[in-house]
């Protein structure tokens, strides 16, 4: 056997630039694979950390009827017991209690429907965490034009602050990636915006009885941090629920239809508004380990143990989003199996190259003794060296971007990135971690060289050794 590995390793160096052609088909199959499947997986992986662990979580505890009707009504009683059962699942890493409902909000002349969360604002900083989309700076057309008169700026970044007039934002790092900063320009320029665009919002005490305003709300309602809002709906058991808040600070949520209708209060402040009681319409629970969610949900179900609850994971609530990640997911396995489909046919077309122009070789060696059941290992196992090389190489080639793309997001900027703001998104294209994608792009190659290793085998068991003799 090893004179068998021996003689295919010399044969296949034996053309170097069929080798090298096989090799690079299949190398470049591979890393483009891997790549595009990490930014595909990548992309989910963020999706789902913005819209599912950032604000939802994974999970979600409710009465039994508020999933079929999501109703105050249907809310249930925030006990002790549940929080000490839920404690006790150790995948649990942070549970957190919620009421959500609807209720028309209206300042001066202004009104619209809008969903009023009420949170503990101290526990609710380890799911959502409002606290960090705090509106720190704001572009009105005055102060860009003072920002531009102040400061020298290249001619694409005074065109980028311009198309970001009436824009807020929580956080420097936001203002750079929008206006495709570098760091000699942050350095010049974010003293002066904080001079200039400074906004005074201030996030909500436990006790506090004034709300946050999400950014496009506050605008269409024209309120502002120091406003009354007067807020209008049904509580509990059709009792009226109708009251005026302070307005403490705006908050900028990232996706639109939120960002659109949010009003955080403190949850005692919405259980008095929804005359609830110590009532709540939800639990929600994000987990230590994301990939064991389904078991999870299942001990959760388990460790309450009572038929007026129910346990719902993010797949449930929100159908939307993975009917979203699992189309698009398609579509990427689509593209990979075409480019893969090219790849085994340019395989082929490499194998009955190899075969036609050694189909004397072939002839005299079995011609001087070599039994066929041998040689069809001999080109079985050249067939697996160029299989082996080209995957590897693919492999060790693609794992450095993986690594740094992951570490280093691709963040869009300009146009691009209020594209992806507007269809809720963080506009960074982040690669996903070695997972199981990666192992089997190799697998899948292997298949295929093991598949085209069947013209080979069955060329040389039907070989005429007198014809091939005279080729």
């Amino acid at each position: 056997m090893k004179k068998t590995f021996i003689m295919a390793w010399r044969n296949i160096w034996r053309n170097k630039r069929r080798t090298l052609i096989t090799v690079a088909s299949i190398f470049f199959a591979v890393f483009f694979a891997v790549v595009m499947r990490s930014f595909q997986l990548g992309t989910y992986d963020h999706m789902i950390h913005q819209a599912i662990e950032s604000f939802t979580g994974y999970i979600q505890i409710q009465d039994k009827e508020f999933f079929y009707e999501p109703s105050l009504d249907n809310s249930f009683e925030y006990t002790d017991e549940i929080v000490s059962s839920v404690k006790k699942v150790e995948n649990v890493q942070v549970a957190v209690p919620r009421v959500e409902s609807f209720a028309l909000a209206s300042t001066g002349l202004q009104s619209k429907g809008v969903l009023v969360t009420g949170i503990d604002p101290v526990k609710e900083k380890n799911l959502s965490n409002p606290e960090n989309r705090i509106v720190k700076f704001r572009f009105t057309p005055e102060i860009v034009d003072q920002i531009i008169k102040e400061v020298e700026l290249p001619e694409k970044q005074v065109e980028l602050i311009k198309a970001n007039e009436n824009n807020s934002y929580s956080s420097f790092s936001r203002i750079s990636l929008d206006m495709a900063l570098d760091s000699d320009l942050e350095k010049i320029l974010f003293p002066v915006i904080e001079q200039k665009a400074s906004f005074e919002s201030d996030y909500l005490n436990t006790n506090d009885d004034g709300v946050l305003v999400s950014d496009r709300l506050a605008r269409y309602l024209k309120a502002d941090v120091g406003d009354t809002l007067v807020l209008i709906g049904a509580g509990y058991h059709g009792m009226s629920a109708a009251n005026i808040f302070p307005i403490r600070g705006i908050v900028k949520i990232l996706s639109p239809e939120l960002d659109n209708k949010l009003v955080y209060m403190t949850l005692e402040n919405a259980q008095q508004f929804f005359s609830l009681g110590n009532r709540v319409t939800t639990l929600n629970i994000n987990l230590e380990d994301p990939d064991e969610m389904v078991e999870s949900q299942e001990d959760l179900q388990n460790a309450i143990n009572n038929d007026q609850f129910t346990v719902k994971n993010w797949e449930e609530f929100n159908p939307t989003m993975k009917q979203q990640i699992e189309g698009d997911s398609v579509g990427g396995v689509i593209f990979i199996g075409i480019l893969y489909f090219i790849v085994l046919f340019g395989i082929v077309g490499t194998v009955l190259m190899m075969i036609a122009e050694r189909k004397r070789e072939l002839g005299v060696m079995v011609a001087i003794g070599m039994a066929k059941v041998k040689l069809s290992f001999v080109l079985v196992f050249e067939m697996l060296f160029l299989g082996l090389i080209g995957t590897l190489s693919g492999l060790a080639a693609s794992a450095p971007v993986v690594v740094f793309f992951n570490r280093n997001p691709i963040k869009m900027t300009g146009e691009m990135s209020k594209m992806y703001e507007d269809m809720g998104f963080d506009p960074v294209m982040p690669l996903a971690w070695f997972n199981d994608y990666f192992v089997w792009q190799a697998v899948i190659v292997m298949i295929m060289v093991i598949i085209a290793c069947y013209l080979p085998l069955r060329r040389v068991r039907k070989m005429n050794v007198i014809k091939a003799l005279r080729a």
